[in-house]
């Protein structure tokens, strides 16, 4: 039984009562809630909240009547990141009905360890936005400012190798190398350095994190890859804007990449700039598996993409932060010492599980692990041949105002509400509301700082 046969009404009130919450709350999750007795309860204490409902697929009873966005089918994690808000996790309060765990069980705990995930994958977000929220933004002037060729493309149907920086790439770069001129390379900034050590040229290079840490990674794209072949020919750099991007990129090709913001799409309109729309994911090779089912039709083979540790190791060989610990070692704390403690955080940080729940959720039928998949097994078909040529074309970007652009849309009444929301949290992380005048002198502030 889901609910009571007698006074399901006066059982929600019971329950709801019996939960202490906290009167902060501005959205409510309800998991697996039956036929909502418990939803005109919490209307009329949190008359100001967001209540959403998440049934179990096929489930038998659902709560149509009381008009709250409400999940009947599979594509939770979409449904959550559609309807949760974005505000700090400590103001979502996830809300089970547990008669419904004894009905469903299995079904039941699945959707509850989603919600968990999402909720963990979206706190770290908001505590990265709040960290680099301006730093993004002045990312994104600085390297729209040296936009100078930009990238339009056409979906193609050939194989896609996707490459992450983790311990298992070193496996796969023999087979890389043996199926690069048959295959289109996307590959994560942090892997190229091991790419190149084995003689692969990637085919777009992709970059989204803010931290001036990344560009560690790209640095070498210029110093000294640069002297094998000349990578602003040969590559491409697909990029959120507000990725840390050294000035060297003006002379490389540009894939936009739109994180999908009302901001950010104006700006990319009014300049007429082509872009790929793909939403932030917070890690690249998210968002380097995104990129690749948008170019192509063909089969998506992962490489490097562990989220695991291979001991004590968290990453390929050679890899840009291996010099920080060989240069910070002494004989106090030697390499193995210093490996050992990266490998520590990392673990305890639990941004890996984050991560891989992730794929786990939204991999496809058509995505692989490279390694074990039988068509690289078997060598590289002799009527499969890169044709980059076709599918890339690259064309002169004309000066931009990207600010400029920005303050006027601010300035009109139709974009000015939604474009405070959007940028509201990377300027004051503690504000709920500001003015015009307050966005537009934080923005210009933090632009220039």
């Amino acid at each position: 039984m889901l609910h009571s046969r007698y006074n399901p009404h006066a059982e929600a009130v019971r329950y709801i009562d019996s939960l202490n919450l906290n009167d902060s709350t501005e959205c409510f999750i309800l998991i697996e809630p039956g036929l909502g007795y418990i939803i005109p309860v919490l209307k009329e204490k949190f008359k100001n909240s967001k209540i959403i409902a998440l049934h179990v697929p096929d489930a038998v009873l659902h709560c149509d009547a009381h008009e709250i966005p409400a999940l009947l089918g599979h594509d939770i994690t979409g449904f959550l990141e559609k309807e949760v808000p974005q505000t700090d996790i400590e103001k979502i309060r996830v809300i089970e009905w547990r008669p419904s765990l004894n009905y469903y069980r299995e079904t039941y705990v699945n959707l509850l360890a989603k919600t968990v995930e999402f909720l963990k994958r979206m706190d770290a977000e908001h505590r990265t936005t709040s960290a680099f929220g301006k730093r993004w933004l002045r990312n994104f002037f600085n390297n729209l400012n040296n936009v100078k060729k930009i990238v339009l493309y056409r979906q193609t149907n050939l194989p896609v190798i996707v490459t992450g920086a983790g311990p298992g790439l070193e496996q796969a770069l023999p087979l890389i190398a043996k199926m690069q001129d048959s295959c289109l390379i996307i590959a994560a900034s942090s892997s190229i350095l091991a790419l190149s050590s084995y003689g692969i040229t990637a085919d777009i290079v992709i970059a989204t994190d803010g931290g001036a840490w990344a560009l560690r990674h790209i640095y070498p794209l210029y110093r000294h890859i640069a002297r094998q072949y000349d990578f602003a020919s040969q590559s491409i750099i697909a990029a959120n804007l507000c990725a840390a991007l050294p000035s060297q990129t003006k002379d490389t090709p540009f894939l936009l990449i739109n994180d999908g913001s009302f901001w950010q799409s104006i700006i990319f309109n009014k300049l007429t700039f082509p872009s790929v729309i793909i939403p932030q994911k917070g890690t690249v090779s998210a968002s380097a598996l995104e990129l690749a089912m948008q170019l192509s039709s063909g089969g998506i083979y992962l490489a490097g993409l562990d989220f695991s540790f291979s001991g004590i190791r968290t990453h390929v060989k050679p890899y840009a932060f291996d010099s920080l610990l060989f240069s910070s070692a002494i004989r106090f704390n030697p390499v193995y010492s210093g490996s050992f403690s990266r490998f520590r955080l990392l673990k305890e940080g639990g941004s890996m599980n984050i991560y891989a729940a992730w794929f786990k959720e939204h991999i496809e039928n058509r995505v692989y692990s490279l390694t074990d998949h039988a068509f690289f097994k078997k060598g590289s078909p002799q009527n499969v041949t890169k044709k980059k040529n076709g599918i890339f074309n690259i064309i002169d970007a004309k000066p931009a105002q990207g600010l400029d652009i920005l303050l006027s849309a601010v300035n009109n009444p139709e974009y000015a509400e939604n474009i405070k929301q959007e940028l509201l949290p990377l300027l004051f992380s503690n504000k709920k509301n500001i003015t015009v005048q307050e966005l537009k002198t934080a923005l210009c502030e933090a632009v220039n700082e």
